[in-house]
């Protein structure tokens, strides 16, 4: 038999690379938080797998060189547990596995979408629904048994909207056709091409064409949105509404498939359009999801995403209540309370 070596630091080696940054942190059997790292975001959609991965290995040295750790000497962890963005499909997920593998960061390797690991952040055990509003929107559920319930979460192509990229350009779509004619009026014009410092947000689209404006910074216009519809603009408040009402059609779907509308069940609310705690959408979405499945119950997350991913690797190694309290304490920046 094959002597496996012993990790240089028995534990985990959490990881959540989202479309935005991409978090890795070292922690202990103990829940000890050894070392970390931040970087930018994770694109294996347009890179490749193995490309994105590599791409990781400046993180896991700097997190390794914060904890102490000679890079490169041996196993790392005990354990990589890794919340990825872009792991939409079963077949991603295991790709991306191996590509994880293939780098000696740990004696054990699981991949899942970053969804399940703002969904173990925001819960006690493996038992609840998350939905995540941040660049896009996604839903996952999950059961003590396994069993799971998720969305493909493709985009357009499989039926999704919103999140800060949809709200973006849905508000540019308002906002240009209110300009040249084609649409009613809406605030959201003037707004947004004061918010660019142009002429218009004709000017905003042509110059997000021709590369003069980092497409990127179009997810601003979302705090635009909400100002906006603060003001009492009609055509804001109608975005702000359909996507409350889309992050509630995807938590009551999932709540059905996992047979919990019938029971209290955490529903975890979190990205950063949820977390900025916006309340035309969050009492929006709190009330909607007390008329469809009563005994939901909403918990807005803004602690850093690895956290879920350090507990799913915790829970993985069989680590107790201490352990898990431990990593919280270290990554919990507010208390988790219901929206």
């Amino acid at each position: 038999m094959t002597h496996q070596p012993e990790p240089l630091l028995p534990g985990v080696l959490a990881i959540d690379a989202g479309n935005s940054k991409t978090d890795v942190a070292l922690i202990g059997a103990d829940g000890t938080v050894h070392g970390s790292a931040r970087g930018g975001g994770f694109a294996p959609q347009t890179v490749g797998g193995a490309a994105a991965v590599a791409g990781l290995a400046p993180l896991v040295e700097e997190a390794a060189a914060a904890a102490g750790l000679p890079v490169g000497s041996g196993v790392l962890t005990s354990h990589v547990s890794a919340c990825l963005a872009n792991a939409d499909l079963p077949v991603e997920e295991e790709a991306l596995r191996a590509a994880l593998e293939s780098h000696p960061w740990g004696r054990s390797t699981t991949v899942a979408n970053d969804t399940f690991g703002l969904l173990r952040a925001g819960t006690d055990g493996p038992r609840g629904i998350a939905v995540v509003c941040g660049a896009g929107i996604n839903c996952v559920g999950l059961l003590p048994d396994g069993r799971t319930a998720r969305f493909p979460a493709l985009g357009e192509l499989t039926g999704d909207w919103g999140g800060g990229g949809g709200l973006a350009l849905s508000s540019m779509w308002h906002a240009v056709r209110a300009e040249d004619g084609r649409g009613g009026p809406t605030a959201l014009a003037p707004a947004i091409a004061e918010h660019f410092a142009l002429p218009s947000t004709g000017a905003v689209a042509e110059a997000v064409h021709l590369g003069q404006l980092p497409f990127a910074r179009l997810h601003e216009i979302v705090r635009v949105l909400f100002a906006v519809a603060e003001g009492g603009d009609e055509v804001a408040r109608e975005l702000i509404d359909r996507q409350a009402d889309e992050i509630v059609r995807l938590a009551v779907v999932a709540l059905g498939r996992l047979d919990l509308l019938d029971e209290p069940t955490p529903v975890v609310l979190g990205g950063g359009v949820l977390a900025s705690r916006q309340p035309l959408l969050l009492d929006n979405v709190t009330a909607r999801l007390a008329a469809a499945a009563p005994l939901a119950e909403p918990r807005v997350v803004v602690a850093p995403p690895v956290l879920g991913a350090a507990l799913l690797g915790l829970d993985h190694l069989g680590a107790g209540p201490a352990a898990q309290a431990r990593v919280r304490q270290a990554y919990d920046r507010a208390p988790r309370v219901a929206a």
